[in-house]
């Protein structure tokens, strides 16, 4: 695949994958405590009263895990990873201590700007875990800047 650096080198159907990163209990529990305290998110035994049936990481959590992955992915080469919204944010499954996570993304919209030297890029990204199972999706509308 050829580098990507500007919107104009990316192309519909373009994929790109995340490196992989392993959630551990301290984790879950160390993020919950700051952004979302929550007994699901802080207490096993709490947790099993729970929809979750157990300890799971916070749904903001797992969002802030995906980002962190796509801006190592780099899907828009050096350009920074900024957007006007998102679009399709689902938390599809639970994300457990010990989970191996990695994003895979894929370009499905392309719209250049008439009037800014930059374009709107869809490309949806999905989270998965160690087993293949859907855990997070969520389709930012990212400004892609256009060669000069």
């Amino acid at each position: 695949m050829a580098q990507v650096e500007w919107f104009d080198d990316l192309a519909i159907g373009m994929r790109f994958r995340s490196p992989e990163v392993e959630v551990t209990e301290a984790d879950i529990k160390r993020f919950a405590a700051e952004f979302d305290p929550q007994p699901m998110h802080l207490d096993h035994e709490a947790a099993k009263a729970t929809l979750f049936k157990g300890l799971a990481a916070s749904g903001w959590h797992t969002a802030a895990i995906a980002m962190n992955l796509a801006i190592q992915t780099r899907p828009f080469g050096p350009h920074p990873l900024i957007g006007a919204g998102v679009d399709g944010l689902r938390w599809t499954m639970p994300v457990r201590p010990n989970d191996r996570l990695h994003l895979v993304g894929e370009v499905m919209s392309l719209t250049p700007s008439k009037s800014k030297p930059q374009g709107i890029a869809l490309v949806k990204w999905t989270m998965f875990n160690q087993s293949g199972e859907e855990v997070y999706t969520f389709t930012p509308i990212a400004i892609v800047p256009r060669r000069g």
